[in-house]
């Protein structure tokens, strides 16, 4: 199969060599800078020799060289600066998001849509619309990526391995996301058993401000380890069918009593992309929070140009 990354930077770059070492089939790089993908991709095939693995990685500036793609990730866009918020990135992201989907539904009609650019659920949306895909064929990263850094805080907190975490983060991608404590868990546990109020308070406020956090630190960019990671995780599942359960920016068209947003929940990846939508039975609070999250999407993409 095939696997397109738009953008070479730090994100594109670490989404395409983790691609490489898990196995994805064809990998291509795109970058509208000459001599980054091409340089970047070398650099992965070169890393083969020492990790153990065989990749065919193209870097190119041209997008016919991605015709054919079965995923496409899309990380091009400008990243956040310390101050900046993710809605701030809204119209000069969408501008770029608008040239790259007209041409990559010119060389590959029958991709399915991974979105990682910010602000995300807003440029999922505008990915949907603007391709004319079903919006089972697009969707965006986010929730992965949070659940991630929740399980994280949990795994410190607990001091235990992550791989005994699971952690559940619904909503948007951004201070209205909605972390779930008590489905989260330990070996299976509920964390709301194993720690204090004040710890899970603190690891929900951490898990929202895990982005921000990375991006005060680096000073001149924002975190492309884990979302790359996770933008391949994702992939992973679509290609190889595996039909795992992931949180995932999708389409919801009634699903949590919401219709005509992009909005993180549990979903079902597969070859045809979200092959289904899974509904948590969310007490009045979450489900508060979780409307206030689509809430607030909704009325940050009236702010795109459609």
């Amino acid at each position: 199969m095939k696997l397109s990354v738009i953008g070479a930077g730090n994100v594109g770059a670490e989404c395409a060599f983790s691609a490489a070492q898990r196995k994805l089939g064809e990998i291509v790089l795109l970058d509208i800078i000459e001599g980054i993908p091409q340089g970047k991709a070398l650099d992965m095939m070169q890393a083969g020799a020492v990790l153990g693995f065989h990749a065919n990685i193209l870097g190119t500036n041209d997008y016919k060289d991605t015709k054919g793609s079965d995923v496409v990730v899309i990380t091009a866009g400008l990243a956040r600066k310390p101050g900046m918020s993710r809605d701030d990135l809204i119209l000069k992201n969408a501008e770029i998001m608008s040239s790259i989907i007209k041409s990559i539904v010119k060389y590959s009609p029958n991709c399915i849509f991974i979105i990682v650019t910010n602000p995300l659920d807003v440029m999922t949306y505008y990915a949907y619309r603007l391709s004319g895909f079903d919006p089972r064929r697009v969707m965006g990263m986010a929730p992965l990526l949070d659940a991630s850094r929740m399980q994280y805080f949990i795994s410190k907190n607990l001091n235990c391995p992550v791989e005994d975490i699971y952690a559940e983060v619904l909503g948007s991608h951004g201070d209205l996301m909605v972390p779930i404590p008590r489905l989260s868990t330990a070996k299976g546990k509920p964390i709301t058993e194993l720690l204090t109020v004040e710890q899970v308070e603190n690891i929900v406020k951490k898990t929202k401000d895990g982005g921000a956090e990375i991006v005060a630190l680096l000073k001149t960019g924002s975190a492309y380890y884990a979302p790359g990671s996770a933008a391949t995780r994702m992939a992973e599942s679509i290609m190889k069918d595996k039909k795992e359960v992931i949180g995932t920016c999708c389409y919801l068209n009634g699903q949590y009593d919401l219709k005509d947003v992009y909005i993180g929940v549990p979903a079902r990846l597969g070859r045809s992309g979200v092959e289904g939508i899974i509904e948590i039975e969310l007490m009045e609070s979450e489900k508060t929070a979780l409307h206030a999250a689509a809430k607030s999407v909704k009325e940050l993409c009236e702010k795109l140009p459609l």
